[in-house]
């Protein structure tokens, strides 16, 4: 009977520190299937020194998605890729957005805050009337000359 191992992607540690057998084990592969996976490019596990594979917990996460999309989903190793690299772009595009609304809700709290301080606080945020330099030339109406 073999042992099930639960790992959440999202709390599963990126430290590249288990061995192919072990990883195999724990994602229910062949370890051959782990060096073809690392072929193609689905998982990319950590090399020692003398050029072993080492995986991280993250990686046996994938190694259990992607058995499951090709099992269960019928989804073949270019799809899974595919899916694989939308995915990581979803996670960054998220982590830029939500630092993007961290910065904004700073820029709403500091426009508040300067609001609050009164009309005004600083000369460089309002226009300021500069003195005109144009040159006017006043001739008399000749009408006022003559009379």
């Amino acid at each position: 009977m073999a042992e099930e191992f639960v790992i959440s992607v999202a709390a599963a540690s990126d430290a590249k520190v288990l061995m192919i057998s072990v990883a195999a084990r724990m994602a229910g592969m062949h370890p051959q299937t782990l060096r073809q996976y690392d072929r193609l490019g689905l998982v990319q596990p950590g090399r020692t020194a003398g050029g072993g594979r080492r995986y991280s917990a993250r990686d046996v996460a994938l190694l259990r998605e992607v058995q499951r999309l090709s099992q269960e989903d019928g989804v073949n190793l270019a799809g899974i890729k595919r899916i694989i690299e939308l995915e990581q772009v979803v996670d960054e595009l998220r982590r830029r957005l939500a630092q993007t609304q961290e910065e904004l809700a700073a820029a709403y709290d500091r426009v508040a805050r300067m609001e609050a301080a009164g009309p005004f606080p600083r000369g460089d945020l309002v226009p300021r009337r500069r003195p005109s330099t144009a040159l006017v030339v006043w001739r008399p109406n000749r009408s006022t000359r003559e009379g």
